[in-house]
């Protein structure tokens, strides 16, 4: 049974093209109308599940909306709607923004409700308004953010026709005063586009934010308000990017403004505080450590250890990267493997020796002759990336077979791959000597296959049989581009954008607060800094 809640939220994530979580090792992939229909049962099963306890309410409706239904109850109904729920003026936004706050623990989160029989706000996450209505037997409350009725007693969202077609006319009343029309379902769609204001050198961050608030599963998990918040400060990052995919696809146009995100990067990440030109690199595994951090796992216990970890950013960003060394007397190999959120890749130009790759006839990674000539691929960087290095006399390591320091050579691997990876261009190099921008142009594709940079294709090479791997039929290792991020300028001054693919074949540019149409072509062609890509 799907209650009026659940049809709200199935309304929502239709609009949004939403698709739940259900375990880490799904494949992202761009759902449309049509193919969000296959998945209805699993989001019906995902709304009954966030009930705390089993429905108890009768086919025939909640008999308990009579208690509430005296003397003005209609007008004391429409003012809830007017000034916490819908919001239509510029006054009451306001006022919801400085009123709606729980008055048991002060958040504005945590899925707020208003008890309808008294001047109440409490967490419904955390149950303050559960107890509220234990303590004084008011058995309804209005979710702030959806509009439903949600009954104590039946122990779930409940319809009733009167107060739904009260909750109707407020609510277009509010879109006429905000001057909009009732939304329909494919002008939605294509209308989720926010720009952000820069305030003051800022673009490294708002370019990362585009990027991740158009990460499919991270904005699944922020729009189906799965963060149960523990911290008792406003300081939790997950909060406030919580709050910021509320914004983003509430079908507002004007560009937001994240101060507040700013303020809370500049006390977390102490190292990016300031006016001054920032990396975006940076600033995006900064911002992945501090979500990680204010995450909880599946168990309710913070996610200290990275290898055993469940938060949603692990979950979508973690992958584990491979180290052999081997011996190079007795041919030993140790093996190590360590997660990773991003891989970042040498461009030829560097002080680091680059030389093109090329495979042999056995399917193996050799060396080329030269040096490249100018432009280069991301599957050469990540040949690269992946070859055999020989760690010379000054650099040799205990041999566990041998006993003793001998040289050896090291590669790296894809042990497993995330779900949606991040490519870094080391274009800026920082040594005793220089400090430069590098312009290599480096090509990349729509679809890249990850297969031949795997572990297991190291292991199939070795053995001879490196022709089809199990892997590369299942599509398991190939990712499609949808985020390139952009830097214009030198070392000391320049700028960031982003280019965002929406769609399957709907490119946008973001540029702080302007947000433009692009091609396919503009995107291959830009000079690309970092890439993300989705399974």
């Amino acid at each position: 049974r799907l209650t009026s809640q659940g049809l709200r939220r199935l309304r929502c994530s239709v609009e949004f093209l939403c698709r739940p979580l259900k375990q880490p090792t799904w494949k992202i992939q761009y759902q449309s109308v049509l193919r969000f229909t296959t998945s209805l049962p699993d989001f019906i099963a995902e709304i009954q599940r966030d009930s705390d306890a089993g429905s108890v309410m009768s086919p025939a409706g909640c008999s308990h909306v009579n208690g509430f239904k005296v003397d003005n109850w209609k007008q004391n109904l429409r003012v809830i709607y007017q000034c916490f729920v819908w919001s239509g003026s510029v006054e009451t936004r306001k006022r919801k923004a400085k009123s709606c706050v729980c008055h048991l623990c002060g958040a504005h989160l945590n899925r707020l409700h208003s008890c309808l029989h008294c001047v109440f706000f409490g967490c419904f996450s955390k149950k303050h308004i559960h107890d509220h209505a234990k303590n004084k037997r008011h058995n309804l409350a209005i979710d702030l953010l959806y509009g439903g009725i949600y009954c104590f007693v039946c122990q779930d969202y409940i319809y009733d026709k009167d107060m739904e077609q009260i909750a109707k006319e407020e609510q277009r009343k509010a879109w006429k005063l905000q001057g909009r029309s009732p939304p329909s379902l494919m002008h939605n769609v294509v209308q989720l586009r926010l720009g952000l204001i820069n305030l003051g050198n800022t673009c490294f961050m708002n370019c990362i934010v585009q990027a991740l608030t158009h990460t499919p599963l991270l904005r699944d998990f922020f729009l189906s308000d799965r963060h149960k918040c523990e911290m008792q400060s406003s300081s939790c990052l997950v909060c406030e990017m919580s709050q910021l995919f509320q914004e983003f696809y509430s079908g507002h146009r004007s560009p937001h403004i994240p101060f507040r995100l700013l303020h809370l990067v500049w006390t977390h990440a102490r190292h990016l505080a300031g006016y001054e030109q920032q990396d975006a690199h940076e600033f995006l595994i900064a911002a992945l450590d501090v979500l990680h951090r204010h995450c909880k796992d599946d168990n309710g216990k913070k996610a200290n250890n990275p290898n055993h970890c469940s938060c949603i950013i692990d979950q979508i960003f973690t992958g584990g990267l491979q180290s052999d060394v081997t011996c190079q007397v007795c041919h030993g190999v140790s093996t190590t493997i360590d997660p990773f959120w991003d891989i970042s890749l040498d461009l030829p130009g560097s002080s680091t020796p680059f030389w093109p790759l090329s495979p042999g006839s056995d399917g193996s990674v050799v060396n080329g002759d030269g040096h490249p000539s100018g432009a280069t691929t991301l599957t050469d960087c990540l040949r690269r990336f992946t070859r055999p290095e020989h760690l010379g006399s000054s650099a040799k390591i205990k041999c566990s077979g041998c006993h003793s320091y001998q040289e050896s050579t090291k590669q790296l691997t894809m042990k497993r791959l995330p779900i949606v990876a991040c490519f870094h261009l080391k274009r800026f190099e920082h040594s005793a000597k220089l400090r430069r921008k590098i312009t290599t142009y480096v090509s990349f594709p729509l679809e890249l296959d990850m297969t031949p940079f795997m572990a297991s294709s190291k292991e199939s090479r070795m053995n001879g049989q490196y022709q089809q791997p199990v892997d590369s039929l299942n599509n398991e290792n190939k990712y499609s581009l949808f985020a390139v991020v952009n830097h214009q300028g030198t070392l000391e001054s320049g700028h960031y954008t982003t280019f965002i693919r929406q769609h399957k074949d709907q490119w946008f540019k973001c540029d702080d607060a302007i947000i433009t149409k692009a091609s396919i072509k503009d995107v291959l062609d830009s000079e690309g800094s970092t890439h993300k890509r989705t399974q």
